[in-house]
């Protein structure tokens, strides 16, 4: 089945743009490491998820560009042409001259209904020219004005005119030292809105991409570019065609409703966290040897400790010891408790390795089976030149402490009105923000009682 991605802002166009790339880059890759028969039916499947073939040979993105300045899109529609490997429709974009100004409510009750029309018409018509259509994927940034006002107005007007698709917001948390001064806000009115009309939340943090391209990637000076690229290579870590289940002779039919299916149990718990292994150079990757035992338990690691890469992992933590009375008074400290993991395995005997410590029933919350809460899929079709890699999907309570620190700043500010004259000149109230900030303190405790 076909994604479509919706791209909005500068940030959901750009890492759009690097997604696009990576995926056509691992298509193109000569590195598969499986049969010709397997390379192909993974060839197939990717290019149905993700493009469409035009007379032209070239294959299009199945994507909509939406931004209010022209600036971002032009480059981004220029670059993508140029590549020769894939393009975007020159008829599926839409920007203005005038930009949101950082204002979620700008972009939200001004730009939203304004261009509501223009903008449904090119979802409609990308939506069918998919033969079958798996949902959309909204990349957005939380902390401007486009991206996170427009784009939670443009995913409500999504789920209105699509009810019965699945609908995937992957969202840019800000840097925490701030890039915006209004960032918290537009947060907290980003994530309360994005929780009532989408089915999942995938989140990536700046402060955390920014590490591994310091630490892992070995990158002096780093760019917004780097940092996308990061991101894109995460993604087609997860987006790319994998088998869902033992045996299958067919990639995932549809990836966005696996995803829903497998990890998002209940409506309250829609905060899902992406952890990749390995990364590095792609110029150590010749004098680099993985074994999955080492990568499996890694990657267990990360998770229950919350690491959000490979260096620096906290070894002591370990999961509540079985049988103990009350979880919640007996859970070691920075334990991260699971709602649902998906672990995503790629190239050389996938098939012969052993998940079960993902499967121990101290990882997950009371309320779910680990026959439920666990799910696997693999391929052994390498991705992107690494003989071995290993994706993890997880609903845990991994963003806690971030939510918990920008919704309390945001409160701090709302405290003393700072800034609110910014968000009532364009229609949204202080009642607005309350509820805001009530749907958050509602998730934050969801999450907590794990």
């Amino acid at each position: 089945m076909s994604i479509v991605t919706v791209q909005l802002g500068q940030c959901g166009n750009q890492i759009g743009h690097e997604l696009f790339s990576a995926v056509c880059r691992d298509v193109h890759g000569t590195h598969g490491l499986c049969s010709k028969k397997e390379n192909e039916s993974y060839h197939d499947a990717c290019k149905e998820r993700f493009f469409c073939q035009e007379e032209s040979e070239v294959p299009v993105a199945r994507a909509v560009l939406v931004d209010m300045e022209p600036k971002v899109i032009s480059q981004t529609l220029a670059v993508a042409a140029r590549s020769g490997s894939w393009k975007y429709d020159d008829r599926s974009h839409f920007c203005q001259k005038q930009g949101s100004g950082n204002n979620w409510a700008n972009g939200y009750s001004v730009h939203g209904p304004r261009h509501k029309e223009a903008i449904m018409n090119l979802m409609q018509k990308e939506a069918e020219k998919c033969d079958r259509l798996g949902g959309f994927f909204t990349i957005m940034s939380m902390a401007g004005g486009t991206g996170s006002g427009l784009g939670a107005f443009v995913t409500q007007c999504l789920r209105d005119a699509f009810p019965n698709s699945f609908i995937l917001n992957h969202i840019i948390w800000p840097y925490g030292t701030g890039e915006v001064i209004v960032q918290n806000y537009n947060s907290v009115l980003t994530l309360s809105h994005l929780y009532q009309s989408s089915d999942a939340l995938l989140v990536h943090e700046n402060d955390v991409i920014h590490k591994i391209c310091a630490q892992l990637m070995n990158i002096k000076q780093i760019s917004f570019r780097d940092v996308n690229q990061v991101i894109a290579h995460q993604l087609g870590s997860v987006f790319q065609p994998a088998y869902t289940a033992e045996g299958d002779s067919d990639y995932s039919r549809n990836p966005l409703g696996d995803l829903m299916e497998t990890l998002v149990p209940h409506p309250e718990f829609k905060m899902l966290g992406l952890r990749n292994l390995p990364q590095m150079p792609e110029n150590f990757l010749a004098y680099s040897t993985f074994s999955w035992p080492g990568l499996i338990k890694h990657l267990r690691q990360m998770l229950i400790a919350n690491a959000k890469m490979e260096e620096g992992i906290d070894w002591q933590v370990r999961p509540p010891h079985p049988g103990s009375s009350s979880r919640s008074t007996s859970k070691p400290l920075h334990f991260n408790t699971s709602l649902a993991n998906l672990v995503i395995l790629r190239g050389k005997d996938t098939h012969s390795v052993d998940l079960g410590s993902f499967r121990d029933p101290s990882l997950y919350t009371s309320w779910l089976s680990p026959q439920d809460a666990f799910n696997a899929w693999r391929t052994p079709r390498a991705f992107n030149k690494y003989e071995k890699s290993a994706a993890l999907v997880s609903n845990s309570q991994f963003l806690l402490q971030p939510l918990d620190s920008v919704v309390g700043k945001a409160w701090n500010m709302f405290a003393s009105k700072a800034y609110v004259h910014q968000y009532t000149k364009f229609g949204i109230e202080e009642e607005d923000f309350l509820d805001s900030f009530t749907a958050l303190e509602q998730v934050i405790s969801s999450y907590t009682i794990l």
